[in-house]
């Protein structure tokens, strides 16, 4: 049996393995270990199992050292501590809170806060699931008080919490950069014309919605104290502050993405203290919530790094771009094939699985057709930001589900939810036939 068929085996296998529910990180790192060890155990036509022990075990260790010491990998942790400081310091929601108030006259206007404010979330903490979770606690409650159509109010946070994986700073950015050696800074930037035109037309549908329906969304006739509005834009100082670090330097060229990541965390700390919103207390709940949260990704990464050295091995992904360039596929034929893998799985997958899982077989498909990795990126991750409120299994819709307890169904969120994933596939097909749109900031004018 030679490499190429062992690794189609392997790969079966983890989708079987998958479709079965067996956690992503053991799937990919056992089928990987189990594939390396019969390609060695059967490299000379007889199967010899004493011939693969030291170079499965060296395979396996190497990669999973490779991956953890990975200088760029150290941005996850930040990151991630970033947002959850700054949510326990309450900064995360201060833009909500100011947008809530400048548009409490107009109709819909606390969904399109929601909106505006888990954009402004995503811009600190990186997190889709955390941007739905934090939001959803705060302004599903909201507009359900005011008379909201729990349509509107639930898929609006539900749709508004996947700019997390598209606004800068993002996780998943940092994944695909890590996975296929391209610049994370680049990327960074590329996500943010892409995640603001997103955040563009889920606007537009609420707008659209309320247009046609204004009973879904009353306005909310509380009058505003006076200055209140000039207070609340002043109270949001801490998140623009934030924003500004890490964009503005890493497009100055002032940092890097990780030592944007590490100035940020110290800034949000000290902002906390100085405010007295910090103590040691929240401190030390947002430190372990980061630990865990981190180690979740770190595992699944360090599986997919092991995966992607055994296929490597087998020389699968070569052959699979082999098969496209004998079909003759054009691009727009490639990116409809790829962008359609992409939806499937992300109802069934949750996004870093999907884009670790994945990469070593598209990534060869794009080189080959010689498109740009920084623009595909951008696309890759905006698919995955799409499968986190597809039915079945969109995570971010079940996330609201939780928060919003059994008073509103899983189903009548997925309904409203379907007039911004119309949007989001809009917003995709401008992304892919108009790829300026995500390489103007990182490449220039």
């Amino acid at each position: 049996m030679d490499a190429s068929t062992i690794g189609l085996i392997a790969v079966s296998m983890v989708i079987v393995l998958l479709a079965l529910r067996v956690p992503i990180a053991f799937v990919l790192a056992g089928v990987a270990t189990v594939g390396t060890f019969m390609i060695y155990a059967l490299r000379t036509g007889t199967f010899m199992p004493e011939r693969a022990i030291n170079p499965t075990s060296s395979m396996v260790v190497n990669s999973f050292f490779e991956l953890i010491h990975s200088y760029d990998l150290s941005m996850i942790p930040l990151f991630v501590a970033l947002g959850n400081i700054a949510y326990y310091t309450g900064i995360t929601t201060r833009i909500y809170d100011a947008a809530n108030v400048w548009l409490r006259g107009v109709p819909g206007g606390v969904s399109v806060a929601s909106l505006i404010g888990c954009g402004g979330f995503s811009a600190i903490s990186g997190s889709s699931i955390a941007c739905a979770s934090t939001m959803g606690r705060i302004c599903v409650p909201e507009m359900l008080r005011l008379g909201y159509n729990p349509k509107l109010a639930t898929a609006s946070v539900a749709a508004g919490g996947t700019l997390g994986s598209l606004i800068p700073p993002s996780v998943l950015f940092i994944l695909y950069g890590i996975f296929t050696e391209t610049s994370i800074s680049s990327l960074f930037l590329a996500g943010i014309l892409p995640g603001l035109l997103t955040l563009l037309g889920y606007i537009i549908v609420v707008m659209w919605w309320t247009s046609r329906d204004p009973s879904a969304a009353p306005v909310d006739p509380r009058p505003l104290a006076k200055g209140a509005r000039r207070r609340a834009a002043l109270s949001a100082w801490p998140a623009a502050v934030l924003f500004l670090v890490i964009i503005g330097g890493i497009y100055g060229g002032i940092f890097t993405a990780t030592e944007a990541a590490a100035i940020s965390v110290a800034l949000t700390i000290v902002i906390g203290l100085v405010e007295g919103s910090l103590t040691l207390r929240t401190m030390w709940v947002a430190i372990r919530e980061s630990l865990v949260q981190t180690s979740a990704i770190f595992l699944i990464a360090a599986s997919a790094k092991i995966f992607v050295s055994f296929i490597a091995l087998t020389g699968t992904a070569g052959m699979v771009a082999g098969w496209v360039a004998d079909a003759g596929m054009s691009t727009l034929t490639l990116m409809l094939a790829i962008s359609l893998l992409y939806i499937v799985l992300g109802m069934f997958l949750d996004p870093v699985g999907i884009i670790v899982l994945t990469l070593p077989f598209v990534i060869p498909l794009v080189d080959h057709m010689g498109l740009d990795l920084i623009w595909f990126g951008v696309i890759v991750v905006k698919l995955l930001e799409i499968g986190l409120i597809t039915p079945p299994v969109g995570l971010n819709v079940f996330v609201i589900g939780n928060v919003t307890g059994r008073d509103i169904k899983i189903d009548l969120i997925f309904s409203g939810v379907m007039r911004f994933l119309a949007m989001d596939f809009v917003v995709l097909a401008i992304l892919i036939m108009v790829p300026a749109i995500s390489t103007v900031i990182p490449y220039g004018f």
